[in-house]
């Protein structure tokens, strides 16, 4: 070891002292410069929401204090590019090296790469670090080499991978690189505005962000909640999951950590024949592993935040219709479920999994409106704002996934109300219109009595919206929609002999270039690396076959026999490739363009939020689970 090198340790979402590969590395050769480098422009669509850069101010405050303790300073510095402020740190100090944690985000995956190899030409070396997940994405494959895209084929590949982890013990003392660089104030990042912070201020007084804190959390979930997750995570309102999503996200707490400490109380509970413990442990590493796939499925398809997985929904003819996207968003759309979750997202960058698997679906089934709307609205508006989870989420609600929900699949939300809120608790909470309407009409206030109606004070069309679609309607819409896909689809394949199959594009330049698919499979990466624990790219170029789920040719005759045809398809745009991938306010149309050599991404959302008008599925709906 040279104890006299100096590396700057860039922090990204990886903000702990405690099992920080890159940072117990670094500590132990030589001399530190810790880095937090903001950089908006570079950031680009997927620039954080307000609630989410809360978070991430904290935390940094939290990790700030913990380094001053151990001997080292955070440097902040607010950057127009990445790299010109990595170099001008490594001339500051005379550094040798860099190492960082590894992100799998198509945006990070470019600019980490391009990062890596202007550096490695500049003969500066570069080492990087899983510090995110238990395997890393290259790690993970079937028997014969290539990629899963099945949750439960590629989760018991990974637990059967799962060796004893080694946690890196956070450093006792750091030693801080001499030098001058220049810098500025965690304030003058800009993370929050004086506009925000009085919004913000609430935020404190429900979350504790930071590394220690999340420490906390978890022992607090382990301990007293982890025994009735099986029973309670379906329940909303109230704190019925761990709540770690947003310290996993930020990377204050390892996910080596999480699992771990779910599995030894698994083991214990096990072996004392307690059963519901047992469940409850299972049904949690499984939210675990959906995170894993997550970034597994967006690692090898880094196209996935703008196009789905199975190439089919190319073809749907999506409802562009800005009116239904902002009752969404306002939750106006006269399902007090749907509005009660919406409104509570709004209010407070949180909403329980059941509730954003019920409010994603409504937005994709009953309205039709792109999922990739749906996907940037969770992005801006999340507390835990992640968007590998909101991918695979969206993605999966819309039947994007070969093992997601089928696009054939409609619930009712009234249905769902009484399963998830039987007595109206949490509709009540949030909808304080319908405060006073009985339990038995408060899912379908349009059904109740005039005389039940005008006791709750409720005129609907009024201070309560009438139903924005009604349900027979949404699903014959629905149906009309799969069946003008499933033609178009029908189409294109009768002029491919190979159109039995479904075809997966990466997100590369001859994306159209479709003669002759290839699988993903495991091979060796373009990106030259100094070690085996470096990051890797997807490689370009690649596809992925995998059978089509379609219905029988039967099928589609009774859906054409009943008279399901497209009255309006002069009104529905058919949003193509990245289509209109996502919203676009009236107010503000903000374009974005990328380099040739990065992965394409949506047009920049400019949300224009008016709040003027108010101060089972358990198993399948795991993928919008936060843990």
């Amino acid at each position: 070891m040279e104890s006299n090198s100096k590396t700057i340790v860039w922090f990204r979402r990886d903000l702990r002292i405690e099992d920080n590969p890159a940072l117990a590395a670094a500590g132990r050769n030589g001399s530190i410069l810790p880095v937090f480098l903001w950089c908006p422009k570079e950031e680009g669509q997927f620039y954080p929401g307000r609630v989410s850069r809360w978070w991430l101010k904290q935390s940094l405050i939290h990790l700030e204090q913990s380094l001053k303790s151990l001997g080292a300073e955070l440097v902040f510095i607010k950057a127009q590019s990445t790299l010109s402020a990595l170099l001008e740190c490594v001339d500051a100090v005379g550094a040798t090296k860099v190492v960082y944690n590894h992100l799998y985000d198509p945006v990070s995956l470019v600019r980490d790469h391009n990062i890596k190899q202007k550096l490695g030409e500049l003969g500066i070396s570069v080492q990087s670090y899983n510090g995110d997940l238990l395997n890393e994405p290259w790690e993970v494959y079937n028997d014969d080499g290539k990629v899963f895209t099945t949750f439960d084929a590629y989760w018991e590949k990974s637990l059967r991978m799962q060796n004893e982890t080694v946690s890196h013990l956070p450093p006792w003392r750091l030693t801080q690189a001499a030098g001058s660089v220049k810098m500025c104030s965690i304030q003058e990042l800009g993370l929050e505005n004086e506009l925000e912070k009085s919004s913000n201020a609430l935020l404190g007084k429900g979350w504790a962000p930071g590394w220690s804190n999340a420490d906390k959390a978890l022992t607090e979930f382990v301990e007293n909640n982890l025994l009735a997750y099986s029973k309670d995570r379906l329940r909303v309102g109230g704190n019925s999951t761990s709540l770690l999503s947003p310290y996993l996200h930020f990377g204050e707490i390892s996910v080596r950590k999480v699992f771990n400490s779910v599995r030894l109380k698994q083991i214990l509970w096990t072996k004392e024949g307690n059963y519901v413990g047992d469940e409850s442990a299972n049904l949690y590493l499984r939210a675990i592993g959906l995170r894993e796939y997550s970034r597994y499925i967006c690692f090898n398809f880094p196209f996935t935040h703008e196009r789905s997985l199975l190439n089919n929904l190319k073809f749907f003819p999506w409802n562009v219709d800005q009116a239904h996207f902002k009752a969404w968003r306002q939750g106006r759309t006269g399902y007090p479920l749907v509005d009660a979750g919406m409104r509570e997202l709004w209010a407070t960058g949180w909403v329980h999994n059941k509730i954003r698997v019920i409010v994603s679906s409504f937005f994709v089934k009953f309205l039709l409106l792109p999922w990739q709307w749906g996907m940037k609205y969770f992005w801006d508006t999340l507390l835990d704002a992640d968007l590998e989870s909101d991918i695979i989420g969206w993605q999966y609600i819309s039947g994007s996934l070969p093992d997601g929900h089928e696009l054939e699949r409609l619930d009712n939300p009234e249905v769902q109300g009484f399963n998830y809120d039987p007595e109206g608790e949490y509709v009540r909470h949030w909808l304080p219109e319908l405060a006073r309407m009985p339990a038995e009409w408060i899912h379908h206030p349009w059904d109740a009595p005039l005389t039940v109606l005008k006791a709750a004070g409720v005129e609907l069309g009024m201070n309560y919206p009438s139903p924005i679609i009604d349900v027979d309607v949404a699903r014959d819409r629905l149906m009309q929609a799969i069946f003008i896909m499933r033609e178009k689809e029908a189409a294109v394949n009768a002029a491919d002999a190979n159109g039995t199959v479904e075809v997966v594009f990466d997100n590369s330049e001859n994306v159209g270039d479709s003669a002759n698919p290839k699988d993903v499979v495991k091979g060796k990466v373009p990106c030259p690396s100094s070690s085996s624990y470096d990051q890797r790219v997807p490689s370009m170029g690649n596809v992925y076959m995998n059978k089509k789920r379609s219905k029988p040719e039967e099928e589609r005759k009774k859906l054409k026999d009943n008279g399901l045809n497209c009255k309006n398809e002069g009104k529905i745009s058919n949003m193509d490739g990245d289509l209109c991938s996502t919203a676009e306010s009236s107010s503000m149309k903000k374009q974005m363009t990328t380099s040739r050599n990065s992965f394409s991404v949506p047009r920049a959302i400019s949300m224009s939020y008016d709040r003027k008008t108010f101060g089972d599925e358990a198993s399948s709906d795991e993928k919008l689970q936060k843990e």
